[in-house]
């Protein structure tokens, strides 16, 4: 399984941002997709996942109501829809793919439940 993520960039606070994961992989449809992030000097964090056909999505608190993560099962893509952006929104960006997942069941949050990972696209948001 090989991902790529992008689309980050430099925007000003309260500005948008759309990040896109693409994978490989026959099965994609069914696996949890999850989005991370790391900011400088601090450990990784959770930030969203979207589960297999038919489960929910998860968000981090702070990013209920301002991100949307949402998949295109057919281009084998994940999205990261990010609006009212913030300066602590601000680090590396990451998707991730666990495959062992319950068909229908929540996405995990914890990142070492989820096995692949993608290089990470750095998000800056300016005050």
């Amino acid at each position: 399984v090989q991902l790529q993520a992008s689309g980050g960039g430099l925007v000003q606070a309260g500005g948008s941002l759309r990040l896109s994961c693409e994978a490989s992989g026959r099965t994609f449809s069914t696996w949890a997709v999850g989005w991370f992030r790391q900011a400088p000097g601090k450990g990784r964090e959770f930030v969203a996942a979207v589960s297999g056909s038919g489960g929910p999505t998860r968000y981090r608190d702070s990013a209920e109501g301002r991100f949307t993560a949402f998949r295109d099962n057919g281009n084998h893509k994940v999205y990261l829809q990010m609006n009212s952006l913030k300066p602590e929104d601000t680090a590396v960006y990451y998707c991730a793919i666990d495959t062992l997942v319950i068909p229908g069941g929540a996405p995990a949050v914890r990142d070492y439940e989820y096995e692949y990972w993608g290089q990470g696209t750095q998000v800056t948001v300016s005050s």
